[in-house]
């Protein structure tokens, strides 16, 4: 009882980790385990706690239309039972010492983490069941058979949800035929057996793809054998599933899908950038001026502030390891769908056009510096960053050079990034539960987008 009551504390504590540093960046130590699998890695003994995660390319881009729904089913799986222990014993074993084991799941990763007491009998149980977990799963017959009843339910609920139906067009929309525009479909995910799930986890949880993530107290001698622990029996000498280029340029297309939803669903965009993307602080510094910074933002006072035309709007960069989406989004009511249309599409043309004023960039970066210290601010936040840093390929200093990077950002460098990007006048345009038209107005063709060579983050 003393062990469980000592971890939940220490768990609960460890979101205060940076609060007496909150200026503080981590220093990250990087290396290649004898596995191949990347390490990166903080140590901070402050609390007895250990983070740790390991991330793969298997994320849902990594599906194939015959079996959507595959690389998600796969990750889902990987805690329902593993050499020598079933889900029951896998939850049992882990709430006797008071450790959580979790998961992540995107277009581009797949991943596990733990947190737990970093006392070395139960850091040495709660590593042992990750290191089952990833690298003996059972993927039990009637487990999958479970899996696949629920995902299915959960499909069916979610064509009739509008942001659901909103989401898998305009995803469709903006990236065609690319595996960023996959979504599961019931016909797809009824196709799945053992097998698919056992050759998919054969091809994408290898050790030379693996990214694994610590932070706490530990020393790097002890992070060095965790790191070895978790991916040494991984496959090896699978080849690198590298996914194809995302078409930058697309038609301008409207589509407007009946439901009867009291408020229409609005969705714009076009394809983005990459996380190693060079103009990556321009669009984010812009991108929460435009719409990425609540009622601060752009957006957000000519559409709601100013005319009360919706509760909420947003716009965001998903940045992925091929270029993930620029979007729009917003609720209106269905009679006033085109008035709201032509505001939005008018309020990003003249962003594009003209760039922000200084006293917006200056806003926005008091806003986003000030904020800074909550992004690292606990033991878990640190991890993610671990995370991504890692997986993408970012320097090391990423954290270090955030806020310089900020500051230095400029009305041209912000003007001259979304000029190049973002063609107002070629972007798929969603909305759900507004009544059809005949023929939405035509807009003019698509534009040649640079394609991404650097990294950016979701626009907040």
């Amino acid at each position: 009882m003393r062990t469980k009551f000592f971890a939940a504390a220490a768990l609960s504590c460890a979101t205060l980790f940076f609060s007496g540093a909150a200026l503080a960046t981590p220093k990250i130590q990087h290396w290649q385990a004898p596995s191949g699998a990347q390490v990166y890695f903080v140590e901070n003994h402050d609390l007895p706690m250990l983070d740790v995660a390991v991330d793969f390319a298997a994320g849902s881009s990594f599906d194939t239309a015959e079996k959507a729904g595959l690389a998600g089913l796969a990750h889902g799986m990987l805690d329902h039972g593993a050499e020598g222990m079933n889900e029951d014993d896998i939850a049992r074993k882990l709430a006797d010492i008071g450790a959580e084991m979790g998961g992540r799941f995107d277009q581009d990763r797949s991943g596990m983490s733990l947190r737990t007491l970093s006392n070395t009998a139960e850091r040495t149980q709660a590593l042992d069941i990750l290191a089952r977990v990833l690298q003996r799963p059972l993927f039990p017959e009637n487990i999958l058979a479970r899996e696949k009843t629920r995902l299915i339910a959960s499909l069916k609920e979610a064509e009739t949800k509008p942001e659901s139906i909103a989401g898998k067009a305009f995803g469709k929309a903006v990236f065609g035929a690319h595996p960023y525009g996959l979504s599961p479909e019931v016909s797809s995910v009824e196709k799945i057996q053992r097998d698919d799930i056992e050759a998919f986890y054969r091809a994408h949880y290898f050790a030379k793809a693996a990214v694994v993530s610590i932070m706490g107290d530990l020393t790097r001698a002890e992070a060095e054998t965790v790191a070895q622990q978790l991916t040494g029996q991984l496959p090896q000498d699978v080849d690198v599933k590298n996914l194809p280029p995302v078409t930058m340029r697309i038609e301008a297309s409207e589509q407007r899908i009946a439901h009867p939803a009291t408020q229409s669903h609005i969705l714009i965009g076009v394809p983005g950038i990459s996380r190693n993307d060079p103009d990556y602080f321009p669009l984010y510094v812009g991108n929460y001026i435009l719409g990425g910074g609540g009622f601060v933002s752009r957006l957000m006072d000519e559409v709601r502030e100013k005319r009360g035309m919706a509760y909420n709007i947003y716009s965001y960069f998903m940045p992925t390891r091929q270029p993930g989406a620029f979007q729009i989004g917003l609720q209106t009511k269905k009679e006033q769908v085109d008035e709201a249309l032509q505001l939005v599409r008018a309020t990003l043309r003249e962003f594009i056009a003209k760039g922000p004023t200084a006293k917006e960039l200056q806003a926005a970066k008091q806003n986003i510096i000030g904020g800074f210290p909550l992004r690292i601010d606990s033991n878990r936040k640190i991890l993610e960053y671990l995370s991504v840093i890692g997986f993408y390929g970012l320097p090391l200093t990423y954290l270090d050079d955030f806020t310089a990077k900020v500051d230095k950002v400029t009305i041209a460098q912000i003007h001259e990034a979304f000029r190049r990007r973002i063609n107002p006048d070629a972007m798929a345009t969603v909305i759900v539960g507004a009544p059809k038209v005949g023929n939405p107005q035509p807009t003019s063709g698509g534009a040649e987008l640079t394609p991404p060579e650097e990294k950016t983050e979701h626009g907040q």
